[in-house]
């Protein structure tokens, strides 16, 4: 296979968190960049000798770029993502795959016509323990699951913002940027279609005005069931059940609680999240530790098994197994893999355009549940958002 001539859209976070694992990877050629900062594009034809280019539309236009990685912030996404696919070129897109169910629709359908290759990721479902205990669950060595304890309770509503991300009109809040995450990991564990969502979502700060926290539960063939809580309003930090090891896979310090809400009100936010930007911040050290996202167990009917950073903790009916898993060599590396494969026809992605548009279909269900407060089913969620009037 040769190399993949990836142009990069939004030299943001999210592109600062994958950069390592595009780097480290000899089927990865970053080819060119665009981005509104003149700067960051400067930097990347520096670092990496990538073209820079003024505007997506101009990148999308050069015949020396193969495919697209889109990081740039989730409004863009759908546009962007059909652009791309319509110039011909494969399209990696930083989930949530859109902000809302029809866009997604959309983008999955381009990516049907064009006959190119959309993945939708980074997410945690795609992170060394979860693909480990799906594995598993999937072999039937302990029976069939019958349920899923998931919980993550975080400081994500006291981290600088963008006023689009707390405005939920715009698909900010708590729901499209992390039970994507939740629902994306419980979806790839369960390997059943999911069939309907019962959920309850809170704002509980008027001064930031999005939904912070939710708590659901939902229902997949076969019976099995997966209970999801979240809360970002940096009380309990469930990272203390993961010993400490942060969502990158980082170990914290536990003395700096409360540093989140202590910032933000010292800080222009607009500045600091620019800070953590391409060209701004210094890219993360390597993580010793895979990535997570919270306390996760998985019951099937002859044992527990909880992902951990490190391994899958087995609770049979007779023994206790710890299965460790080896250190991770660079992050995000099975986001390249699965994203080269599905370009040159080794294996279909699981994380494609489907996936994304059902995995946003369960959040605006989540919403839609909550409001109602009845049971929704994704799949009505897309019909009703794809009919023709």
């Amino acid at each position: 296979m040769s190399r993949i001539r990836l142009g990069i859209i939004g030299l943001g976070r999210g592109f600062m968190l994958t950069l390592p694992a595009l780097t480290g990877d000899a089927r990865i050629a970053l080819a060119g960049a665009a981005d509104p900062r003149a700067d960051a594009r400067a930097q990347f034809s520096r670092e990496f000798g990538g073209r820079a280019f003024a505007s997506p539309e101009e990148m999308l236009a050069a015949p020396d770029i193969d495919a697209v990685y889109i990081a740039s912030p989730h409004e863009h996404h759908a546009a962007q993502t059909i652009a791309a696919l319509e110039a011909g070129k494969h399209v990696l897109v930083e989930k949530p795959m859109a902000t809302n169910v029809m866009d997604c629709a959309a983008m999955a359908e381009a990516a049907c016509r064009a006959g190119r290759v959309l993945l939708v990721g980074p997410s945690h479902g795609f992170d060394a323990p979860v693909r480990a205990a799906a594995e598993l669950i999937a072999s039937g060595a302990y029976g069939p699951l019958r349920q899923l304890l998931t919980f993550n309770y975080t400081d994500f509503m006291y981290r600088p913002r963008r006023p689009e991300e707390l405005d939920p009109a715009r698909g900010g809040g708590a729901v499209f940027s992390q039970a994507a995450h939740q629902i994306d990991m419980v979806r790839r564990l369960a390997g059943r279609k999911l069939r309907a969502v019962r959920a309850s979502a809170g704002n509980w700060d008027a001064a930031r005005p999005s939904d912070g926290a939710y708590a659901a539960l939902l229902f997949f063939d076969g019976g099995a069931k997966a209970s999801l809580t979240y809360s970002g309003y940096a009380h309990y930090d469930s990272d203390e059940l993961m010993g400490w090891i942060g969502e990158l896979g980082h170990v914290k310090d536990a003395a700096q609680y409360g540093a989140a809400r202590r910032s933000l009100p010292q800080q222009d936010e607009s500045d600091a999240k620019l800070a953590r930007t391409y060209g701004k911040g210094a890219l993360p050290a390597p993580a010793p530790h895979h990535e997570h996202f919270g306390f996760v167990l998985a019951s099937c009917e002859r044992a527990d098994i909880r992902l951990t950073p490190t391994g899958l903790a087995i609770y049979a009916d007779a023994t206790r197994e710890w299965r460790p898993l080896p250190p991770p060599v660079v992050p995000r590396q099975a986001v390249i893999d699965e994203f080269a494969a599905a370009i040159d026809g080794t294996r279909a992605p699981v994380h494609d355009g489907r996936w994304g548009l059902e995995t946003v279909a369960a959040c605006a269900a989540l919403i839609e549940s909550s409001r109602r407060g009845a049971d929704i089913s994704p799949d009505t969620i897309i019909r009703e958002a794809t009919e023709q009037p």
